[in-house]
């Protein structure tokens, strides 16, 4: 019966290895938020006018980028818990010879739960990155047709 119990935490461990995945991506993506950051604390002081008011508006989107982020890394966290708490249920109900499917399947919903939260905090912070990336349509030179 062990057997088959490791056979059945093979899919909850491969969950956890994905996780490790994107928890590497977002701690990537976390990283560079906060070097541009700094950067840009480091402009603040420096201009004034319209040049100014766009250094604010930076911040405060890597500030978002930042929350986003980290959102986002706690539910991964939590999710990766949680997957592994079921892998120790399904072998502790093996070793106690007592009935833990129906909790073990509660706390992996759970934990599908968290990954999906995670992952729509993650497509927001893209979002949010992509948004602050978008070039003015001015500085672009369309025609009236707009080519």
């Amino acid at each position: 019966m062990i057997a088959q119990t490791i056979q059945l935490s093979l899919a909850p461990v491969f969950v956890l290895v994905a996780l490790g995945h994107i928890l590497n991506t977002l701690s990537a993506r976390l990283s560079r938020v906060v070097d541009r950051s700094r950067e840009l604390v480091g402009h603040h002081q420096a201009t004034s006018g319209k040049e100014h008011d766009e250094v604010v508006w930076q911040i405060r989107l890597t500030d978002k980028r930042i929350a986003l982020i980290g959102q986002s890394i706690r539910a991964m966290v939590l999710s990766g818990l949680c997957t592994g708490a079921t892998v120790a249920i399904l072998f502790l109900e093996e070793i106690a010879g007592v009935d833990l499917q129906n909790v073990a399947g509660a706390i992996f919903l759970i934990a599908v739960g968290l990954l999906m939260w995670g992952l729509i905090l993650f497509l927001r912070e893209t979002q949010v990155a992509a948004a602050s990336l978008r070039v003015p349509r001015d500085l672009l030179e369309l025609d009236e047709e707009g080519e």
